[in-house]
């Protein structure tokens, strides 16, 4: 049924109509927009690896790097080409840093690396970004042109440049009101000087939390203490990854946490009883756990304990059977896209004068990827001295890493590139690789290491495909040349690559990968698996039931990486996420009470996107609360580089030595209040006028 939805009316893109006329030639790959994707790619790969690292998940950087390039190139006067070819940096930066934040990390909590090695990841790095632009090439005509998908965030961008620009170039007078980039700027200066208030002032705590006690129950003839947890960080990006992400990803991620900690951890604390801690550095994690208080610190510790050694085992065993089932309710549509890949490289590029469809030569493409080859085994070589194992992975990795940019090729192109389960697809290959290593008889850390470095260049390839896959549809609606989008993309990723390795580093010696500060979620995930297979710790009764509780939510009809999620992120981290879903369920709310549907996927139909007359009202408001959510993201994210470069270099401006719980929570407060109000303030005051 999907397929018959999304594989129709396939000659109606061939011939779509684009905002600039594919027969018009206006400035597009120059050196400003260049530039300006350079830099982008690298201030939002910084701000997406904080984010990773703090709270597993990251947020497609199309939307804000769209408004940021817009700000950057208008007083050069960047004509509407220019900007999105300088987005496709953006999206390269922040793909580039999920799929880093996601794998390499695990190094580090493996003990295969003691600090973050900044040459092998940035190889790592480069090496998984060209797989994702060489393969998306070929994909490009397969997912974009030749289906239906509606590419959500392809549209909502093209949308943004044709009501922000408004013609060819920035600056130029448009014929409707669009919406004004000064949310974006609000929202980051908001989020970030809280940051900084809370992290480097120190003058109110950004956690909330409380342990207590819910009595004596009698097990066993011996009486066993109950303990319930709860709490709060009161983080403005997570309230708008909440808004971004729409109420029911966000009830479902709140829903996982629930079920890890309000149920099942409490249910083992009341069966074992809470552990303590006995070495000085946990007991000096207790203390500052309790902010000061040890008996409360420990009763707090005990519990992260109990979540950290089995309740996150749930978490994996629920994602690795939510990554296979994504996987197999699109096979069909994955299969078509495979051959439609493969009809146009037997059937080569014929020449076209038709500038929206030029790609980069299938011939040079190929010679590339299988040039690749080499580049893969010698690191893999370098990495464990073992040639034939090297030579096979290399392969492997080649084939996977296609399979994953056709996965989330069309993953990106049916929910957007904030939804996209890539960590599903991901740990889908970690195990698949893990179990082949395995089979392979290589189990010890060079083993455990490869497998890594092999799920990072795929996990990359996969994210950068899909990403770029999502400014193709869109860079196909305004009119922009292929080729051209695919070199900026390119210089992207090579620009990211040089520096990520540097920013993950910083961030890990101020904070340290693992800690509470960076949990780095996604990389716990990946270190369990490969330990689990390879090196024989995995707690299969809690991955067993993990798995269970996966095909019970499949068979109820609920999506499982959402809830998985929840249950691997500490529980205050999903609630925040949950109060940004829970106002944007408000705001939609309100919008289709006074004007229909509020649902952004609304505006599916491409002609809708690029038209620059009669924006409603309903759509300027949820584009409002993008670039206003767009902003707490990465305004929050950017202050913690910036933090995290001051600690390093052991500057102290905090005020307080113990910081108070309320500030912070009535500030939070009001960054929600200002969510809720400003994408509908314009309609409120024209109400009562």
């Amino acid at each position: 049924m999907m397929q018959g939805i999304y594989q129709s009316n396939m000659a109606s893109r061939e011939d779509f109509k684009s905002f600039i006329p594919a027969k018009k030639e206006i400035p597009e790959l120059t050196l400003k927009a260049v530039l300006v994707g350079i830099f982008l790619a690298i201030v939002l790969g910084a701000a997406n690896a904080y984010l990773g690292l703090y709270a597993g998940m990251t947020v497609s950087a199309i939307i804000p790097g769209a408004v940021m390039a817009l700000a950057l190139l208008k007083p050069f006067k960047g004509t509407i080409l220019e900007i999105n070819l300088a987005t496709m940096g953006a999206a390269a930066g922040e793909c580039i840093a999920a799929g880093v934040i996601f794998t390499v990390p695990a190094l580090v909590l493996l003990g295969a690396w003691t600090e973050i090695n900044y040459l092998e990841t940035s190889i790592i790095s480069l090496l998984g970004g060209l797989l994702g632009v060489l393969w998306m090439v070929p994909l490009r005509r397969a997912l974009v042109i030749k289906t239906d998908l509606p590419f959500p965030e392809g549209v909502a961008v093209a949308a943004v440049l044709t009501t922000t620009v408004g013609g060819e170039t920035a600056g130029e007078k448009k014929e409707d009101g669009g919406v004004s980039s000064i949310w974006l700027v609000i929202g980051a200066i908001s989020a970030g000087l809280y940051k900084f208030g809370e992290l480097s002032l120190n003058i109110f705590r950004g956690t909330i939390e409380h342990i207590g006690s819910i009595g004596k129950f009698a097990i066993s003839g011996r009486s066993h203490d109950g303990w319930i947890y709860g709490g709060v960080t009161t983080s403005p990006a997570l309230l708008g990854v909440g808004w971004i992400i729409g109420p029911q990803i966000s009830s479902y991620v709140l829903v996982g946490g629930l079920i890890g900690w309000v149920i099942i951890a409490p249910l083992v604390a009341l069966a074992t009883g809470l552990p303590s801690p006995t070495t000085p550095a946990e007991i000096s994690n207790a203390l500052a756990m309790g902010y000061g208080n040890p008996t409360v610190g420990n009763q707090i510790w005990g519990f992260f304990k109990i979540w950290g050694d089995q309740i996150r085992y749930i978490g994996v065993g629920t994602m690795l059977i939510g990554g296979l089932w994504a996987i197999w309710s699109i096979r069909t549509n994955l299969v078509d896209s495979v051959k439609e890949a493969a009809i146009g490289i037997r059937g080569g590029q014929t020449k076209t004068k038709k500038r929206t469809s030029q790609d980069l030569s299938y011939k040079l493409v190929f010679i590339l990827i299988v040039l690749m080859t080499i580049p893969i085994f010698l690191l893999y070589l370098w990495l464990s001295s073992m040639v034939g194992i090297s030579l096979l992975m290399a392969a492997i990795t080649i084939a996977f890493a296609f399979l994953a940019s056709a996965l989330a090729g069309y993953l990106t192109g049916l929910v957007g590139s904030s939804n996209c389960p890539i960590s599903g697809v991901t740990v889908t290959v970690l195990l698949i690789v893990s179990l082949i290593m395995l089979g392979l008889g290589v189990t010890g850390p060079e083993g455990m290491a490869i497998v890594i470095f092999i799920s990072a260049v795929i996990c990359i390839g996969g994210s950068i495909s899909g990403d770029l896959l999502q400014s193709m549809a869109c860079g196909q609606m305004i009119g922009a040349t292929p080729k051209k989008l695919q070199i900026s993309m390119t210089l992207g990723v090579l620009a990211i690559s040089g520096v990520i390795g540097l920013i993950i580093a910083v961030l890990h010696e101020a904070f340290t990968i693992g800690s509470r500060q960076l949990p780095a979620p996604q990389a716990f995930l990946m270190k369990g698996i490969v330990q689990g297979v390879l090196g024989g710790e995995m707690l299969w009764p809690y991955v067993l039931v993990g798995m269970v509780l996966a095909l019970v939510l499949i068979l109820i009809d609920l999506p499982v990486l959402p809830v998985a999620i929840g249950i691997y992120l500490p529980f205050t981290l999903s609630v925040p996420i949950f109060a940004g879903g829970a106002i944007r369920f408000m705001t939609d709310r309100f919008l289709k009470k006074r004007f229909g549907s509020a649902e952004e996927e609304e505006i599916s139909d491409w002609e809708l996107a690029i038209k620059q007359t009669d924006v409603t009202p309903k759509e300027k408001a949820i584009r409002t609360g993008l670039l206003f959510t767009a902003g707490l993201v990465a305004g929050e994210a950017l202050m913690g580089v910036v933090i995290a470069v001051i600690i390093v270099m052991g500057i102290n401006l905090a005020v307080f030595s113990e910081a108070p719980w309320w500030p912070g929570l009535l500030i939070w407060g009001y960054i929600a209040a200002l969510l809720a109000y400003i994408p509908i303030r314009e309609i409120i005051n024209k109400k009562t006028t």
